[in-house]
């Protein structure tokens, strides 16, 4: 079977989550409760965004290669080529986390 590619509609965008680090800078082992925690994502893709009342097309506020805040609960969990990835509403990204 070929690879399949998700292109989110409107103000869709598509996200895999970053796995926490199992190991502070330190060394120390982190316990799944802390590690847990952090809800980072890398925008793989982006919808071309919604409309306004006035018809005109309002593009999603985060790029692709981008990584994103992402709330604790939400989006709609989707299996691709057998990778969890998640859909969520533009509006629904908490923030972009910058270098």
């Amino acid at each position: 079977m070929a690879a399949r590619k998700l292109v989110p509609l409107l103000d869709r965008v598509l996200v895999e989550k970053i796995l926490p680090q199992a190991k502070s800078a330190g060394g120390v082992l982190l316990p799944e409760s802390v590690a847990s925690r952090t809800h980072e994502g890398r925008v793989l893709a982006v919808g071309p965004g919604r409309y306004s009342r006035d018809g005109e097309r309002m593009p999603v506020s985060v790029q692709e290669g981008e990584t994103v805040l992402l709330p604790e609960f939400g989006g709609n969990q989707v299996k691709v080529d057998g990778k969890e990835l998640y859909l969520y509403r533009d509006e629904d990204i908490l923030g972009v986390l910058k270098d």
